[in-house]
């Protein structure tokens, strides 16, 4: 008993000293917005994640993610992985290139080949980094029911990645929303009729309903065009936005939705109301494939002795616009705010200044680590005691930590006292310990 008691000690003793530290995060900025490249909209969501070293620019609509934006990312990739897994999808990477004979089987070459970046090897073959992977995913079916025949019992098969995708735009803007490198989680589904595959649609749909309800801001479903994927059917997920490139069309009764590039009315098909337009910026797509890609690129699964085509759909999220666009809509004026689940950190520790009255309540930054420890609650200490805690406040509000937690004056009392701003619901509180243990009791932060 002592002997355990002693390890968990030394297990909180051993967080505590590896407890994240502001003063050891790389940012990547001077904190000006003189790094950021020269474009002709530049909107606010590009300015807060450049300037609050969430991402960097390396050249014209590429960036690297930085250690915050990064912890951003894996919150995400965290609740969409916990969705794929429910509806019994599996994870797997594909590689970035894909043979452009592929392409040019599914007639997709010729088209798409001003946005394609393209590269040929050693022996003058040509490939293409992947925008998406449909002819990917199609060649590694293809290959594996050559190996071991693909039966009904293996269908339905939801397979999916996440990955960094390309696309050669040409003239990238607005960050992560029109870069030319971008994350983007693919899924792709095999069934054995056209029946089965519109159930499986439907599955993945409602799976993404849940993405965009646990990140918690308003979002749409819309009919959408099936493009230059194609496909029997299309939706897209939209977050209202005025850096979008869509319009959308709603019904203001029954909440009908149509991309306004394939609408040909402005009435409601189903109540006869007046569509009202929207600006918003795509976030998801989904489409019914059927045999499109599975056909051309022998993707097939034995049905009475008979090789026969998987009817297909495939699903995209775009990971880092997610990111981008909660940032444009929920921040205000130069301060970011996240989402309790996708913030870098939820809860931002701010330590007395050195010299100060109170620097001798630093002791007490242990014991409140403890509160969020034990509730697995991500924490970082602002430990730049040569910064006032006024500047220090500043920051963490201009990085959206939805908790700050301020060791100050109140902390010198002889019930010490510390201040608690709920960033995101604009809130003030002064708690002792053990209020604090409640607070957080009644407060979901997590999963």
């Amino acid at each position: 008993m002592l002997k355990a008691c002693l390890q968990t000690e030394m297990a909180s003793k051993t967080k505590i000293i590896n407890l994240a530290r502001m003063s050891r995060i790389f940012q990547g900025t001077s904190g000006s917005f003189d790094s950021i490249e020269k474009t002709d909209i530049i909107s606010k969501s590009h300015k807060l994640m450049i300037n609050c070293g969430i991402i960097k620019s390396l050249s014209i609509g590429m960036y690297a993610l930085l250690p915050l934006g990064m912890r951003i990312l894996n919150k995400l990739i965290d609740i969409v992985d916990k969705e794929m897994m429910n509806i019994g999808a599996q994870k797997i990477l594909l590689p970035a290139l894909t043979p452009a004979a592929l392409w040019k089987k599914t007639d997709r070459y010729d088209s798409n080949k001003t946005e394609l970046f393209t590269v040929i090897d050693r022996h003058k073959k040509e490939y293409i980094l992947s925008p998406t992977h449909e002819e990917a995913i199609c060649n590694l079916i293809s290959s594996a029911g050559q190996t071991v025949q693909i039966s009904t019992k293996l269908l339905p098969l939801k397979l999916y990645q996440i990955s960094s995708k390309w696309r050669d735009e040409m003239k990238p803007r607005l960050g992560f929303l029109r870069s030319r490198e971008f994350i983007m989680k693919d899924l792709y589904t095999f069934d054995s009729s056209l029946d089965n595959a519109r159930h499986t649609y439907d599955l993945v749909c409602e799976s993404y309903n849940n993405i965009f309800r646990q990140i918690g801001i308003k979002y749409t479903k819309s009919i959408g065009d099936v493009g230059t994927i194609g496909g029997l059917m299309s939706h897209e997920y939209h977050y209202m936005s005025d850096i979008g490139e869509d319009t959308i069309l709603q019904c203001p009764s029954c909440h009908f939705s149509i991309n306004q590039s394939i609408s040909k009315t402005t009435s409601c098909p189903e109540c006869k109301n007046e569509l009202h337009s929207y600006t918003a910026a795509e976030v998801g797509h989904t489409f019914l494939l059927d045999t499109k890609y599975s056909r051309p690129l022998e993707a097939m699964f034995m049905e009475q002795n008979k090789p026969t085509p998987m009817v297909m759909g495939c699903f995209g999220l775009g990971l880092s616009r997610i990111i981008t666009l909660v940032v444009e809509i929920l921040s205000i004026n130069d301060e970011m705010r996240w989402p309790v689940k996708l913030a870098p950190y939820t809860v931002c520790i701010i330590s007395p200044k050195a010299g100060s009255k109170e620097e001798s309540t630093s002791a007490y930054i242990e014991q409140l680590f403890e509160i969020f420890y034990k509730r697995n609650i991500d924490t970082i200490l602002d430990d730049r005691t040569h910064y006032t805690i006024g500047k220090r406040l500043v920051f963490a509000r201009r990085l959206g930590y939805p908790y700050v937690i301020i060791i100050g004056k109140a902390a010198t009392q002889s019930i010490p006292l510390f201040e608690i701003h709920d960033v995101n619901n604009s809130t003030y509180h002064e708690l002792s310990l053990e209020q604090m243990n409640d607070y957080f009791d009644n407060i979901s932060v997590k999963d």
